[in-house]
């Protein structure tokens, strides 16, 4: 994983354990409770978030034929398909962090997701390849919302990834299920986009630390913070089968993996403003990505293919 929470591994006072873990959204979900309370209001507490991070995948996978993400791309061109509040707010942002960075990001690039292997379950391991075939000049300008009927339109045909939005957006509706019950403090780590509140068990800051892009078993900084979301996107997290020089975070203009850095870290209020920016900040130059980063309110890190790094104006709290 990108980024790695230091928590305590013990159970709460009662004996109960307070940790549990899940498959979902490509990755290994764990979430972490410090709390008092017994088996029964942390179970709850467990289903309620894993219920919002199932929500969010169901809508917007493009892995999974029932998806409302892929009957959205199957739909007649030009016919305004209505939708569910989640699948239209990741829509929705990914088209606002398309216009921010002028098609750099681009949740268009499905297609050429497809191209470079990236098309198989993680649960299942079949091939999932849609049978859309995609113009070549469709980019996030073709896709219309329509607010007052929460519904989208498609103008050509095209494929969507929105994998750079949904889980951070999957993250934060699990959020605010955990809020509602009040715990000390709670951590939620979904392979690379972490977010904490509260104080761990002993009653102090969260640590999460950054991972080293090069030496994975290594941090390369240790944050302190709390409620707040830390996302971190790397060249490394996940390279393509077809191309051993090509990874996931592409460059919608060139349709090629961006390069330059190994990895973004963005740190922020929310899990989906910090993922997508993490991942738009990649196809900039590395003063360029601080600086995306600060225009977004966000504090973040930023390390060069020479390991330099990078930071915004506001990171020297967190490292103390």
């Amino acid at each position: 994983m990108a980024g790695t929470v230091v928590w305590e591994h013990g159970n709460n006072k009662d004996g109960n354990n307070n940790k549990k873990s899940w498959l979902a959204l490509g990755t290994v979900v764990q979430i972490a409770l410090v709390t008092d309370r017994g088996t029964a209001i942390m179970n709850d507490a467990f289903n309620m978030a894993m219920k919002a991070l199932r929500a969010v995948e169901e809508a917007c996978s493009r892995f999974d034929a029932d998806s409302e993400l892929v009957r959205l791309v199957h739909a007649p061109i030009g016919r305004a398909v209505p939708v569910s509040a989640i699948l239209y707010q990741c829509v929705k942002f990914a088209l606002e962090v398309a216009k921010w960075t002028d098609g750099r990001f681009d949740p268009t690039v499905g297609a050429r997701m497809e191209q470079l292997g990236f098309k198989r379950h993680y649960l299942t391991g079949e091939l999932t390849t849609s049978d859309v075939q995609v113009s070549e000049e469709a980019t996030f300008r073709d896709i219309e919302l329509d607010e007052d009927n929460q519904a989208i339109c498609l103008h050509r045909p095209l494929k969507l990834d929105l994998g750079a939005v949904a889980k951070g957006l999957a993250v934060d509706l699990a959020v605010r299920e955990l809020t509602a019950f009040e715990f000390q403090g709670f951590v939620i780590d979904a392979g690379g986009d972490v977010y904490v509140s509260g104080c761990n068990e002993k009653s102090e800051l969260w640590q999460v630390g950054i991972r080293d892009p090069i030496h994975h078993a290594e941090n390369i900084l240790m944050l302190h913070l709390t409620d707040a979301a830390v996302c971190t996107s790397g060249t490394y997290e996940r390279k393509s089968p077809v191309d051993a020089k090509a990874h996931h975070i592409l460059n919608a203009h060139s349709k090629e993996s961006a390069r330059g850095l190994l990895s973004v870290t963005a740190i922020g209020p929310y899990a989906m403003m910090a993922d997508a920016l993490s991942t738009a900040a990649f196809l900039y130059p590395p003063n360029d990505a601080v600086s995306l980063l600060e225009e977004a309110i966000l504090e973040g890190i930023v390390i060069t293919d020479d390991l330099s790094c990078q930071m915004s104006q506001g990171m020297e709290r967190y490292l103390t």
